[in-house]
């Protein structure tokens, strides 16, 4: 079985190094074959291991030890556990989907092999992560999907606005691993491991140890650590203030934004404090960070996503809020209900975002729901698996994501950390906004008047000549006569094979997950903190889940966004511009993102170049330049000049000189 645990990252990583190295020669069909297979194969492996740990196997060891200093080993090591199977499973699962349906949105890019190049390294990346047993391993995996998000974000390089959106991603998460390293750099400093294991079970010798900060200012050292750790977490899992960069994603390739946005690079965070839950269980403080962060994050972002008119930003908005709900879930210690969340939006946000590029490409790279409309009946499949993911995100059962919001809503309603009652209340608004922006999209999509029409279609073509003429998109397709049309196969199937466990997964796993112990000890809790034990004093059973469901407020409110979407969209269409008329203001906040983005250009990247500017004229210029390279090269001009007065090449003139030396010498003996 070891074995395996080698095959499932390797088998990506190999096939990602081939096909970059040699893609050219290989050509487009073996490329994508080979990345496909790769991931295929770890798809596979990682099915056997997770049978094989719900056998009751679990493993933990070293693969090879890269460096060892004293008592101080740094390893590359697997732990492998429910939680991190899980992880791989999910995560090589929709990696597959992602390669499958690439196949048909790339397939006029000339990047296409570089893509799938690009793709299986992200995929190797992430597996990394979450196989990891130290932190060393954790934050070589947390860096290289970093970076390679960098590089997908920003894939087509020709495009401005995709450079300034990896740029800002990748400066974004910088500063989130800043506090992520000095978090690691704590636990090697006090506990003297970044092995997994051994910190863990030293975690409680230090929940009374404190930090002295200065004069008599003192914090918890357990506080300070979880913290530093989920500054880490708020980077890569966009969370407020640092969810700038994720909207901005949308610059990459379709394929790119539901492998980052559903279960890969965005859940990182997410793992990562389920991972650590023996740390964050001592230190309240950092949960109700956790838990006010979370509460903003959903509700803020669930409200931009309303006034969002490209379809990829709608669903990227909404990855926002949902990360925002499975970090609240951490925050009252409901972490299976987190990991839970996560497991299922992967599945219906991956299927959304590629029922977005299934759109996409039958209107030709128009991105505006405003010129869509009406492509139900020429997008059968598309439609239905759209409706499917539409119905799980807005939470109604059956569907996968009623069950998982409905536990963290229920989890936060029994926490008592501090912040959980202004968690609860941002969770079930949410509930509302979720299903309103949701079903907007989809019929604003899907439904109504057909909106694409001639004009539509010069304006897209016209689209499409400026950005090709701009290197925007290289292989686009191109402008086809005739109305929309369904995706190919390989874009279709995916579709299909995400729907389905957006339709079971939840009433399937939610009694092993939540409430029955899949995690085992993978996961712990204080006693004090089990919102979710006290939640499983009333389980019942699905059937009684779902009627108790069906009776509460969140399910109402999801009916309540459905129909005010459906009124709104399709029964009177002039009523939205009336009221972002009446909203004024508010309309004007939202549609500038809360001026979060303003901000940052005028405070850090203004206040950064005032800076560098000062340090340019008065350090560069005026001190280095002018005092020290300028004066230095003046001064000895001035001396060269005095003495030049005095090197003049006659004798008398430097008998004179030894004459006053002598006497110079003379009058300083005489008067010592």
């Amino acid at each position: 079985m070891q074995t395996l645990y080698l095959v499932v990252p390797l088998a990506p990583l190999a096939a990602a190094i081939l096909v970059g190295l040699f893609g050219a020669k290989l050509g487009r069909a073996a490329s994508h074959s080979l990345c496909i297979a790769g991931v295929a194969v770890s798809t596979v492996a990682s099915y056997f291991v997770w049978r094989d740990v719900g056998a009751g196997h679990t493993f933990n060891g070293d693969v090879y030890i890269w460096l060892q200093s004293g008592g101080l080993k740094l390893a590359i090591g697997f732990l492998i556990d429910p939680l991190t199977a899980t992880m791989m499973l999910v995560v090589s699962f929709v990696s597959l989907m992602v390669h499958v349906y690439t196949i048909g949105y790339m397939a006029d890019d000339p990047g296409y092999t570089r893509f799938f190049a690009y793709i299986s390294l992200f995929t190797f990346s992430m597996l990394m992560l979450v196989m990891s047993n130290n932190f060393l391993q954790l934050f070589f995996g947390w860096e290289a999907v970093g970076l390679v998000s960098y590089l997908l974000i920003g894939f087509w390089y020709t495009r401005e606005s995709a450079i300034y959106a990896n740029l800002k991603a990748f400066l974004a998460n910088r500063v989130g691993d800043f506090g992520f390293v000095l978090g690691i750099g704590l636990i090697l400093a006090y506990f003297g491991t970044l092995e997994y294991a051994p910190v863990f079970a030293q975690a409680a010798k230090f929940e009374s140890i404190t930090l002295n900060v200065g004069g008599a200012t003192t914090w918890s050292l357990m506080s300070v650590i979880c913290v530093c750790l989920f500054i880490g977490a708020m980077g890569k899992s966009a969370q407020v203030p640092l969810h700038v960069w994720l909207p901005d994603s949308m610059e990459g390739p379709t394929p790119i934004s539901a492998l980052i946005h559903a279960a890969t690079m965005v859940t990182a965070g997410i793992f990562m404090v389920a991972r650590m839950s023996p740390l964050f269980e001592l230190s309240d403080t950092a949960l109700s960070f956790v838990t006010v962060i979370g509460a903003t994050t959903a509700l803020f972002m669930a409200f931009l996503g309303i006034v969002q008119n490209d379809i990829k930003r709608v669903i990227a908005y909404s990855t926002l809020s949902q990360l925002g709900y499975m970090t609240v879930a951490l925050g009252v210690s409901a972490y299976s209900a987190a990991i839970f969340h996560l497991t299922t939006h992967a599945f219906f946000k991956a299927l959304l975002f590629l029922c977005a590029g299934s759109v996409i490409i039958a209107l030709h790279h128009e991105q505006d729901m405003r010129k869509m409309g009406g492509l139900a009946k020429f997008m059968p499949i598309t439609w239905v698996t759209a409706i499917i993911g539409s119905l799980a995100l807005a939470g109604v059962p059956p569907f996968a994501g009623f069950f998982s919001k409905d536990a963290i809503i229920e989890a936060v309603h029994l926490s008592q950390i501090p912040g959980h009652g202004y968690a609860y209340f941002a969770v079930m608004t949410t509930v509302f906004v979720t299903a309103f922006y949701t079903f907007r999209m989809l019929f604003l999509t899907f439904h109504g008047k057909e909106r694409f029409g001639a004009a539509g279609h010069e304006e897209a073509e016209h689209a499409h000549d400026a950005s090709s003429s701009a290197g925007a998109e290289p292989g686009m397709h191109p402008l086809a006569e005739g109305p929309p049309k369904e995706s190919p196969w390989v874009v279709t199937v995916p579709l299909i094979l995400l729907a389905i466990p957006s339709i079971y997964t939840g009433w399937v796993y939610i009694e092993p997950m939540l409430f029955g112990d899949y995690y085992g000890s993978s996961i712990v809790v204080l006693e004090r903190h089990a919102v979710l034990k006290e939640l499983g004093g009333e389980w019942r059973g699905v059937g009684a889940f779902i009627t108790h469901g069906l009776l509460s407020a969140p399910f109402w409110l999801a009916v309540a966004g459905i129909v005010a979407a459906w009124y709104c969209y399709l029964i009177n269409p002039a009523l939205p511009e009336r009221l972002q008329q009446l909203a004024g203001g508010v309309y004007t906040l939202l549609d500038n993102k809360y001026y979060f983005d303003k901000f940052n250009d005028w405070f850090f990247a203004g206040g950064a170049r005032e800076v560098g500017g000062v340090a340019s004229n008065v350090g560069d210029r005026t001190i280095i330049d002018g005092w020290m390279v300028n004066g230095s090269a003046r001064l000895i001009g001035w001396t060269s000049a005095l003495m030049r007065q005095l090197q003049t090449g006659y004798i008398y003139h430097y008998a004179l000189s030894m004459v006053i030396g002598v006497v110079a010498l003379l009058t300083w003996w005489v008067v010592r």
